[in-house]
């Protein structure tokens, strides 16, 4: 007989989700590439590609679990960064093994030495991007619950669009300005109006993201509610 999916463990796949995003972001969040419009001038980072999608599994949860349970992913998201972070900073300082050297390799490094420099030019600045990351996560989703709350409690249970975006805009708007700041200043030790400028880009470019993203949260929450026969959010405020 087939098993069918619990309300828990609906919720228990979203923060797996949620953990698995928020780790990746970590991980890729170091590379710089060109924006698609006037690439020369735009330079965004690749966790762009990623970690909005943290604030609509964070708005999803806020709307069919609430502020506890939403709260509870972002401290166990914050959790598995840490984990990441300890892992990582290990496997820097394993030392290296000759066989890592692979014949005939399509990256041009002949040595382990040069193996070793290519792996710590990715992750020597992970730790002070995660440090960054981490600090303007905890703020800035924290905020997000509060504020989706805020705005769900204003207009009554209507229009879901206002919490998402509303509370996405504003948490979008602290996570850039504490992360980016951390990285391009401190890790990369950019002159403070290269810093501003990117980080203005890196913002229009995911006010668009969570523009994009608004049919995503009205679908996930229908589904969710007409597989578990959920209330309406309407139903909290009549």
């Amino acid at each position: 007989m087939k098993q069918k999916i619990s309300l828990d463990q609906t919720y228990l796949i979203c923060t797996t989700l949620f953990s698995v995003v928020l780790v990746l972001t970590n991980i890729i969040g170091v590379k710089l590439f060109q924006g698609p419009f006037n690439p020369s001038s735009h330079a965004l980072t690749t966790g762009i590609i990623t970690y909005p999608l943290t604030f609509l599994l964070t708005d999803v949860v806020s709307e069919i679990w609430g502020a506890k349970k939403a709260n509870t992913m972002v401290l166990i998201g914050f959790l598995m960064s840490i984990v990441m972070l300890i892992f990582i900073q290990i496997a820097m300082y394993l030392p290296a093994h000759p066989y890592w050297v692979a014949p005939n390799n399509p990256f041009g490094f002949e040595t382990v030495n040069e193996y070793q420099n290519a792996f710590n030019s990715v992750f020597s600045v992970n730790g002070k991007l995660l440090f960054g990351s981490m600090l303007a996560y905890m703020v800035a989703q924290l905020l997000d619950v509060r504020l989706y709350h805020m705005w769900k409690k204003i207009t009554k249970g209507k229009y879901l669009w206002i919490r998402n975006n509303g509370s996405t805009s504003i948490s979008q708007l602290v996570d850039t300005f504490i992360v980016n700041s951390i990285l391009f200043y401190w890790g990369f030790g950019w002159e403070f109006w290269q810093g501003i400028s990117v980080m203005f880009t890196i913002y229009i470019y995911k006010l668009i993201l969570a523009a994009l993203d608004t049919p995503l949260i009205y679908l996930s929450v229908a589904i969710i509610r007409k597989k578990f026969d959920l209330p309406n959010a309407m139903a909290e405020y009549s």
